[in-house]
């Protein structure tokens, strides 16, 4: 299976227009963003949990990282609010669950194979800085190939971004317009190395995550 699978094009999915498509697990449902594979697959996915639905106990060879959008999210190391960030590196192995319901955003086999580092971040109850007027960041994690940030975006402020080596960006709460397309809740869009990008914050603000330089290396991370 190939979705949104050529890395050198702009790709913007906008949640509202988007399908939810069944996984193999009862309760659990499937907003395709990128994929290269079938089951076990290069994928970056927006994954919808009924409450009491879990994915049997299994091993991210490739890595997983996560953001909670809504619910809480469950494994052995504990409940994940709405906020929450996780990094779970390859060889790392766990049994996800919801008792009483969570979406995520969820990224699978994109790490590098050595990375053992794992990141559990709280996002509400994390630091804050002000990077410039009306910006406030947070990093959730940077090394050598990528940096991951989660953005509060004032209304009417002019973001711009670094995406040289390529970005992600996935709108948490409120809006925001690129060039004519404007992004509201849970849309996401992907731009290619040696892409630009100015950000204009909605009438409401704007609260992002965003993941810049890992396409830079996206050839060195096959399923």
């Amino acid at each position: 299976m190939e979705i949104n699978a050529d890395f050198s094009q702009r790709a913007l999915v906008h949640f509202e227009d988007s399908d939810w498509v069944p996984s193999p697990m009862p309760g659990v449902e499937r907003l395709m963003l990128d994929r290269i594979g079938g089951e076990v697959a290069r994928a970056t996915t927006i994954v919808r949990f009924a409450p009491g639905s879990a994915f049997s106990a299994h091993t991210h060879d490739g890595g997983e990282e996560y953001l909670v959008l809504d619910g809480t999210f469950q494994d052995e190391d504990g409940d994940f609010p709405i906020g929450s960030y996780v990094r779970n590196p390859p060889t790392s192995s766990h049994t996800p669950a919801a008792q009483d319901g969570a979406t995520i955003l969820v990224k699978l086999h994109q790490f590098d194979p050595d990375d053992r580092k794992q990141v559990q971040i709280d996002s509400g109850k994390a630091d804050w800085s002000d990077v410039e007027e009306g910006v406030s960041s947070l990093l959730l994690h940077k090394d050598a190939r990528e940096t991951v940030v989660m953005e509060r975006w004032e209304a009417g402020t002019v973001r711009n971004l670094d995406a040289s080596s390529g970005l992600e960006i996935l709108v948490i709460e409120g809006s925001f317009q690129d060039g004519n397309d404007v992004l509201a809740r849970w849309d996401w869009l992907r731009l290619p190395v040696g892409s630009e990008i100015q950000a204009i914050a909605g009438a409401k603000g704007a609260r992002v995550w965003v993941k810049t330089g890992h396409l830079a290396h996206v050839i060195e991370s096959p399923v």
